[in-house]
């Protein structure tokens, strides 16, 4: 199953986040300035797709169906969304190759912007990762979104990062949440089965997204790991042993999520020197992006053998 956000003509979860959207858009309230703030995963980027095909499908055969909160493939905007060619619908991201939004794609969104719109339809901006964005980036995106042409929307996704303030201030700023058994629910719809079925629930007691339970899932099956069988010092001894963090962005991010939440379920270890030195050592490690493999083998020595 391909869960990335451009592919899911159903939304889940955050469904009261796109009504409120839509009814500022039908009383003619839409900012032209979104921010969608929460974090990585809970379905932001999904909810912006769903929102941006109600606009640009409104006066179109097949369009948004509101009552299911559904895409219909068959709706002309979808189509011209799903193979590139919409020219009302702009996507912004970071590129395969790249750390961050090189300031090349700005210059050319701002290019594009300056061109006359060929039809009266609302031109939509997608921003995904903002905080991705470097100086430059910033900088040239601030003259375009302090004053947008006509009919033009920018939507930003941030998943809870800082970002600058002036960025920050030009937005109207909607914070998305779901709660740990809403996103639970959310997981078990998209995959249509019992997730736990698939993780012990040792794992899942600690709060994760739907897309980040998912990732884990992908990656587990990549690696053998049989998810169901395995609790937390399992994993933790999994990921390090085999030192996947290495191999793999996510697990990195997963490693430190499950340390966490480790120190969380073990309240002898909580508010002790040790405990929270090393969370002043993961902090450090993480700004200045340091190796972190000495972090995770003297978690293992002190904390799981100790």
């Amino acid at each position: 199953m391909n869960l990335a956000p451009n592919n899911q003509t159903r939304l889940y979860g955050i469904k009261n986040y796109l009504i409120e959207l839509i009814n500022l858009y039908n009383n003619k309230k839409f900012p032209k300035k979104i921010l969608l703030s929460g974090q990585k995963g809970i379905g932001k980027c999904t909810l912006a797709y769903h929102l941006i095909n109600y606009i640009l499908s409104i006066n179109e055969d097949n369009n948004y169906d509101v009552k299911n909160f559904l895409i219909n493939k068959e709706n002309r905007s979808y189509k011209l969304t799903q193979n590139g060619s919409n020219m009302n619908f702009i996507l912004i991201d970071v590129l395969e190759e790249k750390k961050y939004i090189d300031i090349s794609q700005i210059r050319n969104l701002i290019s594009n912007l300056n061109k006359s719109s060929f039809n009266s339809k609302p031109r939509m901006i997608l921003i995904d990762n903002i905080e991705l964005l470097n100086t430059n980036s910033i900088n040239a995106l601030l003259k375009i979104v302090e004053e947008p042409n006509e009919g033009i929307y920018f939507i930003l996704i941030n998943n809870n990062k800082n970002i600058l303030k002036t960025l920050k201030s030009r937005c109207l700023n909607f914070k998305i949440s779901l709660s740990h058994q809403e996103s639970l629910e959310v997981i078990n719809q998209l995959l249509g089965t019992n997730i736990y079925d698939l993780i012990n629930k040792d794992l899942l007691n600690y709060y994760f997204t739907p897309g980040q339970i998912y990732n884990l899932i992908n990656l587990s099956y990549k690696h053998n790991m049989e998810l169901h069988k395995i609790n937390l010092d399992d994993i933790i001894l999994f990921l390090i042993n085999n030192s996947l963090y290495k191999k793999e962005p996510s697990f990195r991010i997963f490693l430190y999520e499950f340390i966490e939440y480790y120190f969380l379920t073990k309240s002898t270890l909580v508010n002790t020197n040790f405990y929270n030195n090393f969370l002043k050592k993961i902090d450090f490690v993480k700004r200045f992006n340091l190796d972190d493999e000495s972090l995770f083998l003297e978690f293992k020595s002190k904390v799981l053998n100790g």
